[in-house]
């Protein structure tokens, strides 16, 4: 995976697996992570992330449960085939709220300060001023 980094919050009240599965189906939804890139392995991306292993499993199991990745002996884990948009889950409030305090977070990080990080989602939204 040589594209954008996965963070993992641990002071927030979603799990770490959650953070992890819901940032990789976004990223492949996203088309962030195209079909057949290959993810880190599970050992990997837990020592990336200061993890246990088990957690970046739980996490890899749940986004094979939803078709999202395939793992097969020999050829590593990778982005499977988009899935139809009907087939698309609606993302939990939890998630969004997630990616929200992220979004927030790496703004004010850069300087923004929140009616500046307003705008900048009502211009993404198209509900410019």
């Amino acid at each position: 995976m040589t594209g954008p980094t996965l963070r993992v919050d641990t002071a927030s009240p979603v799990p770490p697996y959650e953070q992890i599965r819901a940032q990789l189906a976004a990223l492949v939804y996203s088309g962030q992570l195209p079909e057949g890139e290959r993810l880190p392995t599970i050992r990997q991306l837990a020592s990336d992330l200061g993890l246990a292993a088990g957690t970046v499993a739980r996490a890899y199991r749940e986004l094979e449960a939803a078709a999202l990745i395939r793992t097969r002996r020999g050829a590593g884990t990778r982005v499977a085939p988009p899935p139809a948009v009907s087939k698309r889950p609606c993302p939990a409030p939890e998630e969004l709220a997630s990616l929200a305090r992220r979004f927030r977070d790496e703004a004010r990080a850069l300087g923004a300060d929140d009616s500046a990080i307003r705008q900048a989602l009502r211009s993404v939204l198209g509900d410019a001023d």
